[in-house]
């Protein structure tokens, strides 16, 4: 990676800030909401906070191959909003998604409707503001949408992941707007996230992950961790999902009342992912045999497997690669998040 990059180029736009957001959709600079003017000032003050090299390149990113300066990511971060100490949860964002384990490049350029999920562990985390209690995947937590929404516009202005240009998704998600979160470390009877990433529970970290949004799963009926685990195993065993196709690292985000469930039976992050692993299946005989010659040929090589009417296909090669956090307020609900497949991995950045 070259350390240095080139200086962002300068414009004299309308400084009306509804003006100034007309102006950046006319010019494909918009995700379609309105924007703060990125102005000198705001933009210096923000690099400022970071005390990094303004012209570090951060990342080359995919399929624009635009360098992610420091100067460039602080530009998109004050259009969206996002205030200093949310910041360094930006830029370490960007530098995970530019690592090739997460295949930006690919990412971009599938139909598939994925997202960047970017979730912040740690003392940083709790700095930057970023939620995640109640309805933490949806609106009016400030610094979970400035820090996904900067980390949207970067990809949009820096990569130029533009749907149905340099973004190929046929539909879209709403996770594309802004996909971020913190763990609930104070209501998860697991250790922190971070720690099966090998960092320390001290650790200030961003993981970021190609997914689709939260896929809800209810269970109000089970009081028992047997229960609520084979409730999440038939929601995660799911036709359609990439991961029953493809495998790959997908999230599971246990809301506090299921998690205590299940802990309190001494179930441990471990087991559950043994669990899940081995139930978490969807029955071979349920998929078309031309869907699935077609699947094996294009994500196989050209080795197509052969699959007995009883086969029960897995969502991941190994049990650790079911991620498991804890998020969420009161209500016995859970979700999970289906990736991209086994062509993302997630990537984890230690501040």
């Amino acid at each position: 990676m070259t350390p240095h990059g080139r200086e962002a180029e300068r414009f004299t736009l309308p400084s009306d800030p509804f003006d100034f957001s007309q102006e950046c959709i006319r010019r494909g600079w918009s995700d379609g909401l309105p924007l703060i003017p990125p102005t000198a000032d705001r933009v210096d003050a923000m690099i400022d906070s970071a005390d990094r090299d303004p012209l570090e390149v951060l990342g080359v990113l995919a399929p624009r191959q635009g360098e992610a300066t420091v100067q460039a990511v602080a530009v998109n971060a004050v259009m969206a909003g996002c205030r200093s100490q949310q910041f360094p949860i930006v830029l370490a964002a960007v530098e995970a998604i530019a690592q090739p384990p997460f295949n930006l490049d690919g990412i971009n350029a599938t139909t598939h409707p994925c997202a960047v999920f970017i979730l912040a562990s740690g003392p940083a985390a709790r700095s930057a503001g970023i939620h995640g209690g109640s309805g933490c995947f949806g609106p009016t937590f400030p610094s979970n949408a400035t820090i996904g929404r900067a980390v949207r516009l970067v990809q949009l202005n820096v990569a130029g992941a533009t749907p149905g240009r340099g973004d190929r998704a046929t539909q879209g998600t709403p996770a594309k707007f802004a996909f971020c979160a913190t763990e609930r470390e104070d209501a998860s009877p697991w250790p922190p996230f971070q720690t099966t990433r090998d960092f320390n529970a001290e650790d200030s970290c961003v993981t970021t992950w190609a997914c689709e949004g939260p896929h809800n799963i209810q269970d109000h009926g089970s009081n028992t961790a047997a229960g609520i685990l084979q409730t999440v195993a038939g929601a995660m065993g799911q036709a359609g999902s990439n991961n029953i196709l493809g495998k790959g690292e997908p999230v599971l985000a246990f809301g506090p009342e299921h998690a205590e469930t299940v802990a309190a039976e001494g179930w441990t992050r471990e087991a559950i992912q043994e669990y899940l692993w081995e139930n978490a299946r969807y029955p071979a005989s349920k998929l078309s045999p031309e869907f699935l010659e077609s699947v094996n040929i294009r994500m196989a090589g050209g080795i197509l497997p052969t699959h007995s009417s009883d086969e029960w296909l897995p969502i991941t090669d190994k049990p650790d690669e079911i991620h498991i956090i804890v998020a969420g307020g009161p209500g016995k609900h859970s979700c999970w998040m289906p990736t991209f497949g086994g062509m993302t991995r997630p990537v984890t950045v230690r501040l």
